[in-house]
């Protein structure tokens, strides 16, 4: 797990990471073969319906989660279960070791549970001085090693079967083979004694079935069977967000997530506990049966209006399966106890700010953990919350603060990159790029090349590039956000062009702004409000037919989070849910509404693949138009394998955490390449910024444009 006290130490322990081949080839597979798998396993589902039920019933269990521990209490206790309810992790370990002294137990054999990861159960156990032992093969596998898993659900999943077989000679006393199956053998050798002489069994649950008083497992491997069965005595230690109301609310979360977790349509077993069952090396003939239920700021949490939907989780580990970041640096050091987007979250609220601060600040915003997230979490939305919470008690860092006093200040902000415009000539040497980085930056920020300023900003054209169109089909208000505006003019300047050549009336408000996601991203929620607002102000949403951006970050930010940032105020809403409503991106306002032709292109023999930013095909859903408009432009599309994987950029997170982006760069630059395609084409400035300035950095004979330029090239001239 991540100690580092600072960003500085958390940041080297994170190169460590990237400095480890091994880790970094075994993410990768994963990360493939999971993307192929999971697609096979919903083959035929309506996904989205699937988990929208789930959201639902995890919602309504929430709501009443003290009504359904009371229900459970009852029923599991009729049945000669016993019940117990922890305040903490320290009085849940407290209770289990109680349990095992009034019943003399020695040995305790444990399956697979994050509950128990997340109060150290093994460690307060062992200090008491009882021999534990893990059965799950992986859980085992780390134990030996003293570690703590890096996947909840396979948590030796950093490890290669030639350092468990070094394991297992070190353990066994005689040297193994490194064969997968050889190495299972040992192990369910060495661990089917400890069933035996086991006097106590502990396990986790899936599920807590408050009708019944049921307890439900779903797992790959026959050792939690053995642990609940074997033993005399058997405790259950469950999270009180795993109570629902009756059996189908299970069946309905567990029909997901096997098929999210690991690609299976269902886990090898799935058990159903309702009470002791027969046991005869147990007094009176009978299991003792205990299940002990952690509250750890559950109940708190239940009642947070934005955070309680954390609970949903049903503990898939998606979120990780999908995060370029983890597939990088792997679960060590992306979480603390609880791995991925949700380890993000789960660590501020069980351990502290001090386990999460250096953490928050490590996702990238792809938003790929949301869209894959079995019970439809916003987990991007949560760790930028936590992110904020985190500064606001510990107080903002000095770069943020700065940044959030320029953004509020539109015409400040505009100065400053007016008067860098002016001074980067020294760094530019008359390309279009800064070819000697200050001081500061150099060493880290080398990985590609980066813009220069544009001698003339996009607003300061406006009055002598903006179109007359006698009779408009649409008139649209254009967002340029700040790249675009003040970096990359050219692309607003050839989505004009195309506009005006389909009859499309184009204004370019003045007082218009950065649209605030690099704040927000920085923990400055304040002043992505105010930029908010500003930008609400700035476009009057009622003479346009829509407001149209060519940064599906901008995009994004403006239709999901604007809503969101100005929830509270009553005043603007009316206007706003306008303003979000009439948001579109380029590529779906030109294919779908324009609904432009391959008659009106000049035809092309050039190969040309597509990068999809994160923004684009996952925050506005937006997939085929690009597709669509690449062809009708005349070029031959070739699909990358990984078109919606992140590109490293992040904004602000590429200088923040500028090693990690550097390699998921480097990664997306090889899978370009595979297409053989002589032409990028992509629809935000930022995926520009990195994919172009990477391919420049390693001297890539690729060409990589804005869509807007692609098709601006190719477009006919109207007939007069």
């Amino acid at each position: 797990m991540q100690e580092a006290k600072d960003l500085k130490g958390y940041k080297q322990e994170v190169q460590d990471a990237l400095d480890n081949s091994f880790l970094r080839t075994a993410m990768d597979n994963f990360a493939v073969a999971y993307r192929t798998g999971r697609a096979n396993a919903f083959a035929g589902l309506d996904v989205e319906n699937l988990i929208a039920q789930i959201a639902a019933s995890k919602d309504s269990a929430i709501g009443q989660m003290d009504a359904l521990f009371d229900e459970f209490k009852a029923n599991a206790e009729k049945t000669g279960t016993r019940v117990h309810l922890a305040r903490t992790a320290q009085e849940a370990n407290e209770i289990i070791a109680q349990i095992a002294k009034d019943n003399q137990v020695n040995k305790i054999v444990k399956s697979k549970s994050m509950t128990a990861e997340e109060t150290l159960l093994n460690h307060h156990l062992e200090a008491q001085q009882f021999e534990v032992v893990e059965t799950d093969l992986g859980e085992w596998i780390i134990q030996l090693r003293n570690e703590g898993p890096s996947h909840m659900v396979m948590p030796a999943i950093h490890l290669s079967r030639y350092q468990v077989a070094d394991l297992f000679s070190e353990v066994t006393g005689r040297k193994q083979d490194s064969e997968i199956e050889r190495l299972v053998k040992v192990a369910r050798r060495e661990l089917r004694r400890q069933y035996l002489e086991a006097d106590m069994g502990i396990s986790g649950a899936n599920f807590a079935i408050a009708a019944t008083g049921t307890i439900g497992l779903t797992t790959n491997e026959g050792n939690a069977r053995l642990v609940t069965t074997l033993p005399r005595v058997h405790v259950a230690l469950v999270g009180l967000e795993k109570l629902m109301p009756t059996l189908n609310d299970a069946l309905k979360v567990n029909r997901v997530l096997p098929r999210n977790a690991t690609g299976q349509g269902i886990t090898s077993y799935v058990t159903w506990i309702t009470g002791p069952n027969a046991c005869a090396s147990a007094p009176e003939g009978q299991k003792i049966f205990h299940i002990v239920f952690l509250d750890n700021g559950r109940r708190e949490l239940a009642r947070d209006p934005v955070f309680k939907e954390v609970l949903r989780c049903v503990r898939c580990g998606a979120c990780a399966n999908v995060c370029p970041v983890y597939r990088m640096v792997g679960g060590h050091q992306y979480g603390h106890i609880y791995i991925g987007a949700i380890g993000l979250i789960l660590t501020y609220f069980f351990h502290g700010r001090e386990k999460a601060r250096n953490l928050v600040q490590n996702c990238i915003n792809c938003e790929a953990c949301k869209s894959i997230c079995a019970a439809g979490i916003d987990l991007p939305r949560m760790i930028k919350e936590v992110h904020t919470r985190i500064q606001d008690a510990e107080g903002h860092p000095v770069k943020s603060v700065l940044l959030s006093k320029v953004m509020k200040n539109r015409k400040f902000f505009h100065s400053l990159l007016r008067s860098a415009q002016k001074v980067q000539k020294p760094v530019t040497g008359g390309t279009p790029y800064l070819r000697h980085l200050p001081q500061i930056f150099a060493k880290e920020h080398n990985f590609r090349a980066l813009p220069a300023i544009a001698n003339k900003a996009f607003r300061d054209t406006w009055d002598h590039i903006k179109p007359h169109v006698a009779t408009p089909r649409y008139r649209i208000a254009l967002f340029a956000g700040c790249a675009l505006d003040f970096v990359y003019p050219e692309q607003l300047e050839a989505a004009v062009k195309l506009l005006a050549d389909c009859d499309v009336a184009v204004d370019f408000p003045m007082e218009q702004s950065c649209c605030g996601l690099p704040v927000e991203m920085m923990g400055e929620k304040d002043a992505a409000v105010a930029v908010a607002y500003q930008n609400l102000t700035a476009i009057h949403p009622e003479p346009y037919d829509y407001i149209l951006t060519l940064c599906a970050s901008c995009g994004s930010h403006l239709k999901k989070a604007y809503p969101r940032l100005l929830e509270d105020d009553a005043s603007v809403q009316k206007e706003l849910n306008e303003f979000a409503d009439k948001i579109i991106p380029f590529s779906q306002f030109v294919n779908d509404v324009l609904k432009v032709e391959a008659s009106d292109f000049m035809p092309s023999k050039l190969k040309a693949t597509f990068h999809a930013p994160c923004h684009l095909c996952r925050g506005l859903g937006v997939t085929e138009p690009p597709h669509d408009l690449i062809r009708k432009a005349g070029y031959e599309f070739v699909p990358a394998a990984e078109e919606q994987t992140c590109c490293g950029f992040g904004g602000t997170y590429s200088s923040k955490f500028p090693q990690i982006s550097a390699q998921i760069l480097e990664k997306k630059l090889e899978d370009i390449q595979k297409t053989g395609a002589a032409t990028l084409i992509t629809e935000c400035p930022g995926c520009i910024l990195q994919l172009r300035g990477g391919a420049v950095k390693h001297g890539l004979d690729i060409d990589v444009k804005h869509l807007s330029e692609a098709l601006a090239d190719k477009h006919k001239k109207p007939s007069s």
